[in-house]
């Protein structure tokens, strides 16, 4: 069985990255998936016919590439994504499914969406812009969402004449930026979506740069899916009682393993009620097994009728989270409305939803200098603060640091189901940023 865990996990880690772009608007962010998506042979042929169309008709001697990502017609007709819009590609050494987000202000809410499962955020810049407020906010977005690995494609590098002074500095600039964010690793390279210099193939213009492609890159870095080391986290979906002749006492609780790995035999805790029990079997796609681990959607049969029901979170007797009802979390506002102290609301964790209340807002990030700005009363759409919810029925949360999937939640307005903020339980970004910048390597900042 230890055997196969470890294939498992290394074919994950082997052959899929998730990964997202951002930037500012203009900073030719479809342009790069689209020149992604060409070079290296992974639309079909009546999909680029359909944009040498459509570039046709708008009076473009060239096909647009970012057409094959800006698919509403809003987004053609302005020529900016709105929408997250998904692609999936393989080539011969990785799969990849990509999340292309939007660039203005309005839709940041957007990109948190598509960094939340992300393992890999390609940040564009503008290298005749540089470093613009837009630029930071995205590095804020996935430095909070703990994005492990994110890129610097500095962009339009054809519009300077491939200066590397531009390039370099720019980088330096974003580096240092993102380190003091707590970014670990942080990899430049300098592009041109439009003419493909370094997207897929290494660009003949810029011969002072000997780094890897945008492409190469995505397909060495290392991507790590550690099952056995991630805290076991259960919850509970759905409660299978047959109560049939064949099944007269069967009772079953189904649901995602959202982190680590299951045994039978295994003593665990029920969570918030904190019973204990110990696992008799694991069934899975209707055979029984010894072992299940992560992301494996299995039911679960313990030795005790304990009272569970859906929300409920099954984890290892041993190694438990915590349960509470005063959430201390960062929050990325993402409703036009805004969320103020004393604001009734519901938080949704892992399937679990209860009631709450907004008990304090002590700060709000300002993404200039990355000061806090203490007590603001409220955060409006796209801010990013620190928030204090206390809940009427109690919650077992991991820090986000910890656990991506058991750290986060969402806020959400119980008159009309409108999610109000997207929340990381734990310590913010800007604690851990403190923690490691002194650790930060100036002369690592790029490959040349």
């Amino acid at each position: 069985m230890t055997t196969q865990l470890q294939s498992a996990e290394q074919l994950s880690a082997t052959t899929l990255l998730r990964f997202a772009t951002a930037g500012s608007v203009d900073d030719g962010k479809s342009t790069l998936v689209g020149r992604l998506l060409h070079d290296s042979k992974s639309i079909l042929t009546d999909q680029l016919e359909a944009v040498e169309q459509a570039s046709l008709s708008r009076g473009q001697e060239a096909p647009d590439l970012a057409l094959l990502t800006d698919g509403l017609r809003a987004e053609r007709e302005q020529g900016i994504t709105i929408d997250v819009a998904y692609r999936y590609f393989a080539t011969t050494r990785r799969r990849f499914i990509l999340a292309d987000t939007p660039g203005h202000v309005q839709y940041t809410r957007n990109m948190v969406t598509g960094a939340s499962t992300a393992e890999l955020a390609v940040v564009l810049v503008d290298a005749r812009n540089g470093v613009v407020e837009q630029t930071r906010r995205h590095a804020a977005v996935a430095a909070l969402l703990r994005v492990p690995h994110v890129v610097l494609a500095v962009n339009k590098m054809d519009l300077v004449d491939y200066a590397e002074p531009v390039f370099a500095a720019i980088a330096e600039e974003f580096t240092a930026y993102a380190a003091s964010l707590g970014v670990p690793e942080i990899t430049a390279i300098p592009i041109s979506a439009l003419a493909g210099d370094n997207v897929v193939e290494p660009s003949a213009h810029m011969d002072w740069y000997g780094g890897p492609t945008v492409l190469e890159h995505l397909e060495t870095v290392p991507v790590s899916h550690d099952l056995t080391a991630c805290h076991a986290r259960f919850p509970v979906q759905y409660v299978i009682r047959p109560q049939s002749a064949e099944h007269p006492d069967y009772r079953g609780y189904a649901g995602q393993i959202a982190a680590g790995v299951f045994r039978v035999g295994e003593a665990v805790s029920v969570l918030p009620s904190g019973r204990t029990t110990t696992i008799t079997g694991i069934d899975a796609l209707g055979e029984s097994v010894d072992i299940a681990w992560a992301p494996q959607s299995v039911t679960l049969r313990l030795a005790d009728d304990i009272d569970i029901s859906r929300g409920d979170l099954i984890a290892p007797a041993d190694d438990s989270p915590a349960v509470t009802r005063d959430v201390e979390a960062t929050v990325c506002h993402v409703a036009d409305q805004p969320l103020s102290v004393g604001q009734r609301v519901l938080i949704k964790h892992t399937t679990r939803t209860v009631k709450a209340i907004v008990k304090d807002i002590p700060s709000r990030l300002t993404l200039d200098d990355l000061s806090q700005h203490p007590a603001p009363g409220q955060l409006v759409a796209n801010d990013i603060g620190r928030v204090v919810v206390r809940t009427a029925e109690p919650l077992a949360l991991d820090a986000y640091a910890d656990s991506r999937r058991t750290g986060s939640f969402l806020l959400i307005d119980p008159a009309d189901g409108t999610t109000l903020s997207a929340g990381m339980a734990g310590a913010s970004f800007a604690a851990v940023a403190e923690a490691v910048a002194p650790a930060a390597d100036d002369d690592a900042e790029w490959d040349i």
